[in-house]
């Protein structure tokens, strides 16, 4: 990859910190997920860019896997893994955001099966997040061009006035 292309993703990447749709479980309970998680969001999306930095995989994060869950969570019932995973990241997410938990509720660590079925939602939601930034460049490039091609259309008319 060219040095510019990297550029260019890099800032991208650094815009979508900021930018990038909240990806959630399609329900009208996305409007209650807390403010402090969608702050702690960017926060840890920040932190996954300097990873990144380093060498490692792009992925979700954890307070995005928690707020796809919450809506989730309220719409329906989750099972006994998904429940495990759901107070992981509440322990995690929390403690992070520097909240109090009560220690009766924390789930601290997952196994190895749950590990994985949590880095595959996460891996999931950051592909949603890098698709919608991209969708939502690729119209931005298009509503340049047709504005542009509008203006010239609007300059070529005027030097045929007399």
């Amino acid at each position: 990859m060219n040095t510019t292309k990297t550029i260019e993703k890099g800032i991208s990447e650094l815009v979508g910190v900021f930018t990038d749709p909240i990806i959630a479980y399609p329900s009208p309970w996305r409007e209650d997920i807390p403010q402090w998680i969608k702050d702690q969001i960017k926060m840890e999306r920040l932190v996954m860019n300097m990873k990144v930095l380093r060498g490692e995989q792009p992925t979700g994060t954890d307070a995005e896997a928690l707020a796809y869950l919450i809506p989730a969570s309220l719409e329906h019932p989750i099972g006994r893994d998904w429940t495990d995973i759901y107070m992981y990241l509440v322990t995690t997410v929390s403690i992070r955001a520097g909240k109090e938990l009560p220690e009766n509720i924390r789930v601290e660590t997952l196994s190895e099966y749950l590990m994985r079925k949590l880095n595959h939602l996460k891996s999931w939601l950051y592909q949603q997040r890098v698709k919608a930034r991209l969708e939502r460049e690729r119209g931005e490039r298009r509503k340049m061009k047709e504005e542009e091609i509008a203006r010239k259309r609007t300059e070529q008319l005027a030097l045929f006035e007399f």
